[in-house]
């Protein structure tokens, strides 16, 4: 016999998932002022919020060099705490620290002296690999090979969702460059895709 129990059409999960979206969310400009009043509690939260997003960026763009980017996370929330008095709030307290992490990677690259500017020659684009058959791990390996600025257009733009002209900011590059650097990036990550490459 079926369970006559009268059921309001909600799955338990979905329940959980619905009373802690209920919870308050206490905005980033607040644990800001709290982290400058000293409040080490605000700063977990703001670390916890942010720090995973942040090491998936430098992780990416130091090629998959985890202790590096677990290096330039510690030294953006440094410096981030640093001048947290200074923010302007005319963006999003993610999108400023993601800048802090882009230039800390771009100076410990320069430290190492593993700045790469490399130019593919202009040859014709390998026809693409279908989808179903590049691996997620191939992908990450493509990326990771490519050229240090080529590697950080493509990981901000196709990754971080930023515009050409956000990122010609953050570099201090043209839009246009970016435009130019992200075409061969995606060309050499297509190229290393391509069957019968073999990464």
């Amino acid at each position: 016999m079926a369970d006559e129990t009268p059921s309001l059409g909600i799955a338990p999960k979905r329940m959980n998932a619905v009373a802690a979206s209920d919870l308050p969310v206490t905005p980033d400009r607040v644990l800001a002022e709290q982290v400058l009043a000293g409040d080490e509690g605000a700063f977990r939260q703001l670390y916890r919020r942010h720090t995973p997003r942040l090491h998936q960026l430098a992780l990416r763009l130091l090629g998959g060099r985890e202790a590096d980017a677990e290096d330039v996370v510690q030294d953006t929330w440094v410096k981030a705490v640093e001048k947290l008095d200074t923010f302007r709030w005319e963006s999003a307290l993610g999108t400023w620290l993601h800048a802090i992490a882009l230039n800390v990677t771009r100076e410990a690259e320069r430290r190492r002296g593993r700045r790469q500017e490399t130019d593919f020659p202009a040859e014709e684009p390998p026809a693409r690999a279908p989808l179903e058959q590049v691996e997620v791990m191939d992908l990450e390996r493509a990326i990771q090979g490519l050229p240090d600025g080529y590697r950080t257009v493509l990981v901000l733009h196709d990754v971080e969702g930023f515009t050409h002209e956000e990122i010609g900011a953050q570099l201090g590059i043209a839009a246009g460059t970016a435009k130019s650097q992200l075409f061969w990036a995606r060309r050499a990550v297509r190229a290393q895709l391509a069957p019968g490459k073999g990464g």
